[in-house]
């Protein structure tokens, strides 16, 4: 009885999750008159793929791609060596200031994106007066905050991974002759992997999916801007184009999906352990 409450409770909480997708994919299926009618129905019995047409036909959509693609794997890259590195000292070594750095990754993570984007602004039109890849207009500037985001809670979140190893394997690993650099990717990070699995999804999707960054950033350079930007064009004054715009969101969404299936077996083994931890 427990049992069959529990699996009723979960597919409701699933269906109500996945609404907003079938919704999102059955808008960009249907026809532009049912998507503007003003009684709408969940379903459609004229599917049509021009709303799919609209959105790859836009100019430099490829570009916008490649940049979003840039993006998100640099910041996946980039926040992955840093949090394994970052969390094994913070694990492995006692030094003065520790418990300090700690919390302050928890009160990093509180504080709300929208409190910095304008510090942030100034920040990185300074930073593009001294290094012009780092600066406004740049996917160097993308990188550089989505990085900023994602460590701490991709450190926050390796630390029980780390932890986790028996401080008897280094010992061994030691005692074999191998140096401290070696244990640190021979053995550690190997352990660890499914940690680094679950904070990489993280920080894909949030570097794919982020706007706002990427609106207040990238202010005059069209060349350097991402997937979210381009479907700007298709809010119009007189009549926004929604069935465009949902083919548009579905389209973006296949790339984290596809990821995520890549991962999905570290993925569980990654979340579980550090509930585990």
């Amino acid at each position: 009885m427990r049992r069959g409450v529990a699996d009723a409770v979960t597919v409701v909480i699933a269906a109500v999750v996945a609404f907003p997708l079938y919704w999102m994919v059955l808008t960009a299926l249907k026809p532009d008159d049912e998507v503007i009618s003003a009684e709408p129905r969940p379903w459609t019995l004229r599917p049509t793929l021009d709303s799919f047409l609209r959105a790859l036909t836009v100019e430099d959509f490829g570009r916008y791609l490649a940049n979003s693609v840039v993006v998100a794997v640099a910041v996946v890259a980039l926040s992955m060596v840093m949090a394994f590195l970052a969390a094994t000292a913070l694990t492995r070594f006692r030094f003065r200031g520790r418990t300090t750095m700690l919390i302050m990754l928890l009160v990093v993570q509180m504080v709300p994106v929208e409190a910095l984007t304008v510090p942030l602004f100034f920040l990185m039109r300074s930073v593009g007066d001294s290094v012009p890849a780092l600066g406004l207009n740049h996917l160097g500037s993308l990188v550089l905050v989505h990085l900023a985001f994602s460590l701490p809670f991709a450190i926050w979140m390796l630390r029980g991974f780390v932890a986790a190893v028996p401080d008897e394997l280094e010992e061994a690993a030691t005692l074999d002759g191998a140096s401290r650099f070696r244990f640190l990717w021979q053995v550690l990070f190997p352990l660890v992997a499914p940690g680094l699995v679950a904070t990489s999804v993280l920080s894909f999707i949030h570097a794919w999916n982020d706007f706002l960054f990427a609106k207040t950033f990238i202010i005059s350079d069209a060349d350097n801007q991402t997937l979210p930007l381009a479907l700007q064009v298709f809010l119009k004054p007189d009549q926004n184009d929604w069935g465009a715009i949902m083919a548009g969101s579905t389209l973006m969404t296949i790339p984290v999906l596809v990821f995520f299936i890549l991962v999905q077996r570290h993925l569980a083994a990654g979340l579980g352990g550090a509930v585990k931890s």
